[in-house]
């Protein structure tokens, strides 16, 4: 059973950071197809790619966040971590970890026909 498991959301302040943590346990991957990912949905908006890393270390920024998020991923951990930095109040939304094989480029996150998801965790960006 693939478990994936998100923490480390909250409330942070416009211009702050904001570390979350992703722990997967029960998947299983070639280690160069895999994908770890972190995705985002505000209510109204589309689900959003944040950051993505593949197992040979490659990664993907939105165009929203480059520049101020890191993704980095520890595999003797299972851990993938997602470092948010000079937050902005439109970076508040319910955001996702995924495990799969692939980026996931749907609309709405999450979609259980794509990978593994977890069950969010609220990042609230206000002044």
């Amino acid at each position: 059973v693939v478990q994936v498991v998100e923490s480390g959301g909250g409330s942070v302040q416009i211009g702050g950071s904001l570390r979350l943590s992703c722990l997967v346990s029960g998947f299983t991957s070639d280690f160069y197809d895999s994908h770890m990912g972190w995705y985002r949905q505000a209510p109204g908006s589309e689900c959003e790619l944040v950051a993505d890393i593949s197992g040979s270390g490659i990664t993907h920024y939105g165009d929203s966040v480059r520049g101020r998020v890191t993704i980095s991923q520890d595999n003797a951990k299972n851990t993938v971590l997602l470092e948010m930095n000079r937050m902005k109040s439109e970076d508040t939304a319910l955001y996702y970890c995924k495990a799969g094989n692939s980026l996931y480029v749907g609309s709405t996150c999450p979609n259980s026909d794509f990978g593994y998801w977890g069950t969010g965790t609220q990042v609230t960006v206000s002044s």
